[in-house]
């Protein structure tokens, strides 16, 4: 099991308000906890994220993915979107979670949580030693980056590794 941490106030709103939420009139009886699960896995398959037997928890500000995702890459994307998502503090892997396809046996997944003022290529720059390597790391977080100067603070990014 692993839990990686993330900036709970920073991401996509894709919650809404908690007051939004209580002023909605409600269609069917779906607690918030459901509700926000359901905005998650809208959000993965918006992103082409979504794997065969992929499931999310919620548990208070933490989600918990269980079951398998296609591949190593496949898995860290869904770690960042659903980690990057305004009101999510923490994502946590499921006992026994994991890939379809076996990883190397030292694929641990490289992280970068973005500080006020950086750039993808000073992130490029730390950890590839080269600014301009940024399109590496534009691509390893893409669908969830749409262009390479919209980054932000408390955002966190997968770095590629070699």
């Amino acid at each position: 099991m692993a839990i990686w941490d993330f900036v709970k106030d920073a991401g996509k709103s894709l919650f809404g308000s908690e007051a939004q939420a209580q002023e909605a009139p409600a269609q069917t009886p779906q607690s918030d906890t459901d509700r926000k699960v359901a905005a998650l896995k809208a959000e993965l398959s918006a992103l082409g994220l979504t794997g065969k037997d992929v499931h999310l928890t919620l548990r208070g500000d933490t989600v918990v993915i269980s079951g398998k995702a296609r591949d190593q890459e496949t898995l860290e994307k869904l770690i960042l979107a659903v980690g990057n998502i305004q009101g999510i503090a923490h994502v946590e892997l499921a006992e026994g979670a994991g890939t379809e396809a076996p990883a190397p046996s030292a694929a641990q997944p490289l992280f970068h949580t973005v500080q006020k003022g950086e750039t993808l290529s000073a992130i490029a720059q730390k950890y590839l030693g080269k600014a301009g390597r940024y399109p590496e790391i534009f691509e390893a977080n893409k669908p969830m980056l749409s262009h390479p100067d919209k980054i932000y603070p408390g955002q966190t990014l997968r770095i590629p590794q070699e």
